[in-house]
């Protein structure tokens, strides 16, 4: 029967109307309102850094991108059911009142405007929200530069693959997904419509609902045929032969490619039967174009190339994928920077003496004893100072020239650390308005301590830390053999941005009204005059950061005043990332001191997932192993990568400065296409900035871990892996010397200053043992130099891989082993007994020296309680089959190659104390000497000076109280010095009698 007249629907009240609306706004408000305020936040930061154009462009890029999407999708949605509606037939039948579509049909009829246009909008809104992140890829097309290199199968330039392709899927993609969803919305509405009907053996079909289906769906088959070509190009990408190498293997090219081509054809005829039968009364042409396309796909796409490696290539694969494996390994080598590496042959089997030990004045004066994975706690417990500061749970290391000299040193920034405040430290004026910054920057040469560790209980072991600060702003005391000579002097010394400043801080105002900021124990009153942090002197931005930070103090606080400013985003890394969030930011920035101030250095990553052949590789995974305190990687896939850029980030006003360091670089000169001026030339970085650049850590375990692999040059060695090599496991962790254990973390790259093989004089490096594949024996070492002379430069040194029984040289693992089952270390293990003291294992580094591998470990001791700090105890040392094990690396080395051995070592600053002297810890037990009876009051004095001493020594020990030992320590000593001295103005005694 024919459609019934609409009905109107209930229509609202007036109030009913204006409260709708009231919801609506309040809707809107909350959804908008966060976006506009992190927006306006935002704004302002990106102004303090001075970087207000990365702001405008990505936020203009995203809106055009939702704008575009959403009405790309939301349009052709409109369109569909536009055309739907306008071309339903007269009449539709149905088969009764209750017919649920005729139901559906009146509630659409009655609101058609609401339908047509909401339903469009929503899914514009929808589309617009999704696509409006992907402004990078837009960018990049845009401004895309040329590699000057081409792909070694359809002959093009890099950057097409790099900049361009990406952006092309992405289209497709979005318009697959508009002509999806207008075909399923023309489908829905030409049923409802009645241009539809199922009634019947087989159903009937509109003319007009036959027309705009037919033509939607050849749009598709179309689009498909496009995609088609596209994905030849994706065949460069191939993870067929993964994990063993990725790029377009024998079969993707001999059967996959030209599947593709045929199937762009049949996609092209079938589009042409598609556009045919809307026009025609017939449909059997496209239903019979639709039934080749499916059987083709599974015929040509998948069938033949399967059949292809099946019966010809897996039995031949060696020769087979020859050309695809030397594709992979150039292009691999290029997309990495593992192109100029310098291979040198290397027996391992060393004859160093005693002589050529002392003669390498170069390596072994150098060698690292300072783990700074370990020392945090030391450095918090020695020169923290008050409880407000701290220091990264990872230490830095740095080479800096003291008194004439280059050597290695640990770092660290003595940051405010308020997770440490405590009491009345934590009110919020005290926590964001007092307790602002930091003081100070630290530093201990890596190759001593203070004095050697005699016996479990003696004192020292300990770094020569010392803080350039406002109160030695010279950095005085690094040098032991002159501690009045200057350190590293620091022009600077507050950090108001650092690892550790997560929260927020208000600083400046006006003096009297502003609380002063906590300086130091002797100034308390200081306000912050640098150029750092957003005004907040005005009720707009105080609004604004209350609503923000959900803070009302800082609406009605009256301690903000005329020229206040809060800081926010203060971790280095953060700010590198909004600056510039095409970078992908290394996970250790470190601090140094340049030009007198101390800046935060961060490297910086351009990357890439869609290089040509080359071998795709987990960011995350590559850069995990057993270190703490650096960020972690997001597991991203790449295939190219290049430390582009060096940023630096000024610790007291937090200002950014980006680097360009590979100027070469093509994804860099597209970026700063896209962000003019942001990135300043390499010609601008000064040489005191350039000397304390390092070799980025997780580069090098990336290329380390490719290394491994890509070291072998011939594609059949390749195909076979029996050459390869592995990255060992770190063995000085937790169950690390069973290299069977589950989850057992790699061993990471350690920064050296040492000569390698080929070198006149000590470079600062970045170094790592390499063992053969799934054995524990050494296959290679890796270093990169850090220099600026010849900064970049990879060299590795290759063990013979024939060696074989007694001449293979042991790996890390092999040698802490070795270690532990020493007999001397177990004779001394009396020293670690103790159950109240944990035992750990530093840093275990290789060295090569005189033909062979010198192994260096520290090993530390600390108390387990709350205020102990780890202090080194002992130095394990192997060269050859030997083992060492003393409390000073001299010694240890004597032991390995005989007297004399010694002497080119680094000693402690000062000379290790017996332990029957005061200097170090003596038993609290011992009973102080007895009193003169009162015949000698200076004796007298002394005796009860030593009581108190050992007294108080007593309780520190008991407490596990390191610092107040050495105050214990220091009385005693002075004490007995005065019970010495009034022993020595004593007379002889009178006879008795």
């Amino acid at each position: 029967m024919g459609s019934r007249p609409a009905v109107s629907l209930p229509k609202l009240s007036r109030r009913g109307r204006i409260l709708l609306s009231i919801a609506a706004v309040i809707v809107l408000a909350l959804l908008l309102g966060a976006a506009l305020l992190n927006a306006y936040i935002n704004w302002l930061w990106f102004g303090e850094v001075h970087a207000r154009e990365v702001f405008n462009t990505i936020v203009v890029t995203s809106i055009v991108l939702f704008f575009a999407i959403g009405l790309l999708v939301g349009g052709s949605l409109w369109l569909s059911l536009w055309i739907a509606y306008r071309t339903r037939p007269a009449f539709a039948s149905g088969s009764g009142a209750d017919d649920p579509v005729l139901r559906c049909r009146l509630a659409v009829v009655g609101r058609i405007r609401l339908f047509g246009i909401g339903i469009p909008v929503i899914a514009g809104l929808i589309a617009g929200v999704t696509g409006n992140g992907d402004w990078q890829r837009v960018q990049l097309f845009l401004h895309g530069t040329s590699f000057g290199q081409t792909d070694p199968e359809f002959g093009n330039d890099i950057g097409f693959y790099a900049f361009s392709l990406p952006f092309y899927q992405w289209l497709i993609g979005w318009l697959f997904v508009a002509i999806t969803l207008s075909f399923v919305a023309g489908l829905i509405a030409h049923y409802l419509f009645g241009g539809i009907r199922l009634a019947g053996g087989g159903g009937q079909l509109a003319s007009a609902a036959r027309v705009q289906l037919a033509v939607t769906a050849g749009l598709f088959v179309l689009l498909k045929a496009v995609e088609y070509f596209f994905d030849r190009y994706n065949l460069l990408f191939s993870s067929r032969n993964a994990p063993l190498f990725y790029g377009a293997t024998y079969t993707d090219l001999n059967a996959v490619l030209p599947a593709k081509l045929i199937l762009l054809c049949i996609c092209a005829i079938c589009a042409i039967a598609f556009f045919a039968g809307a026009f025609l009364r017939n449909i059997q042409l496209p239903a019979i174009a639709l039934v080749l396309l499916i059987l083709s796909g599974v015929l040509v796409g998948a069938a033949w190339p399967a059949i292809l490696e099946q019966f010809s290539v897996k039995p031949n694969a060696n020769q087979k994928e020859a050309l695809s494996i030397s594709r992979n390994m150039a292009a691999t080598k290029d997309a990495f920077g593992l192109n100029n590496v310098q291979y040198e042959n290397y027996s391992g089997a060393g004859s160093a003496t005693a002589a050529s030990i002392s003669a390498a004045t170069a390596t072994v004066p150098n060698i690292r004893l300072l783990d700074p994975n370990i020392l945090s706690p030391t450095f918090t417990q020695r020169v923290g100072r008050e409880n407000v500061y701290g220091f990264p749970a990872k230490l830095s290391i740095d080479r800096y020239t003291i008194g004439g000299k280059v050597g290695d040193y640990i770092v660290a920034a003595r940051e405010i650390n308020t997770a440490n405040l405590t009491g009345n430290q934590t009110n919020w004026i005290n926590k964001h308005m007092v307790y602002t910054h930091g003081n100070g920057f630290a530093a201990a040469p890596a190759n001593t301590i203070d004095r050697a560790v005699a016996g479990a209980n003696s004192d020292g072991g300990y770094p020569i830390a010392v803080v350039s600060d406002t109160h030695n702003p010279s950095g005085a005391g690094l040098d032991p053999a002159n501690p009045t000579a200057p350190g590293i002097p620091v022009s600077q010394p507050r950090i108001y941005y650092g690892e550790l400043t997560n929260d927020y801080a208000i600083v400046g105002g006006q003096p009297g009204k502003a609380p002063g900021e906590y300086d130091s124990a002797s100034n308390s009153n200081y306000h912050y005059d640098g150029s750092g942090g957003v005004p907040i002197d005005n009720w707009f931005n105080r609004l604004a950061f209350t609503a923000k930070f959900g803070e009302r103090n800082i609406l009605f606080s009256s301690a903000i005043s005329d020229g206040s400013k809060i800081m926010y985003n203060r971790n280095p890394r953060q700010r590198v990332r909004k600056v510039a969030p095409w970078l992908t930011v290394d996970g250790d920035p470190y601090p140094a001191v340049v030009n007198g101030k101390i800046q935060w250095i961060v490297d910086g990553y351009t990357t890439l997932n869609n290089y040509p052949y080359s071998q795709q590789t987990r960011l995350g995974q590559a850069t995990e192993d057993s270190l703490v305190g650096t960020a972690r990687q997001a597991n991203d896939t790449i295939n190219y990568i290049r430390n582009s850029v060096k940023a630096t980030v000024d610790a007291f006003t937090g200002k950014v400065t980006l680097y360009a360091v590979d100027d070469k670089d093509p994804v860099l000169k597209a970026w700063e296409q896209v962000f003019p001026g942001t990135v300043k030339p390499s010609s601008d970085i000064s040489p005191d900035l350039r000397a304390h650049f390092r070799y980025p850590e997780d580069l090098f375990k990336v290329q380390r871990e490719l290394l491994a692999k890509y070291h072998v040059s011939d594609p059949q060695e390749f195909y076979t892996t029996n050459t390869f090599w592995n990255v060992p496991h770190d063995p000085t962790q937790e169950g690390g010397t069973n290299p069977n254990a589950p989850a057992l973390a790699n061993q990471p790259g350690y920064y050296v200053l040492a000569q390698v093989p080929g070198e006149s004089s000590a470079q600062f490096q970045l170094t790592s043992p390499l063992t053969a594949l799934q054995r524990q024996y050494l296959a290679a070492w890796m270093s990169v130099s850090s220099d600026p002379r010849d900064y970049g430069t990879i060299r590795v040194l290759r063990l013979p891989t024939t060696a074989a029984g007694n001449s293979q040289v042991d790996g890390p693992v092999q040698v802490q082993n070795r270690f532990q089952s020493d007999s001397n270390f177990a004779q001394q293990r009396t020293l670690f007994s103790n159950q109240s003291v944990n035992v750990i294992f530093g840093n275990l580094i290789t060295l090569p020296l005189d033909g062979g591998f010198l192994y260096v470990e520290p090993v530390y001791i600390q108390q387990r309680n709350q205020n102990s700090y780890p202090q080194l105890a002992r130095v394990l040392v192997s060269y050859g089959s030997k083992v060492g094990f003393a409390s000073t690396l001299a010694d240890a080395l004597k032991q390995v190659v005989g007297n004399g051995a010694n002497q080119a070592a680094t000693p402690p600053a000062q000379p290790s104390t017996p332990n029957t002297t005061p200097s170090i810890i003596p038993s609290p037990t011992t009973a102080p000497p007895a009193a003169s009876g009162g015949s000698n009051p200076a004796l007298d004095k002394a005796v009860a000076d030593i009581q108190a001493a050992l007294n108080q020594l007593r309780t520190a020990q008991q407490n596990g109280d390191f610092a107040a030992q050495g105050q214990a320590l220091a009385a005693l000593d002075a004490a007995t010095r005065e019970y010495q001295a009034a022993s020595a103005t004593r007379g002889p005694a009178q006879p008795g009698g």
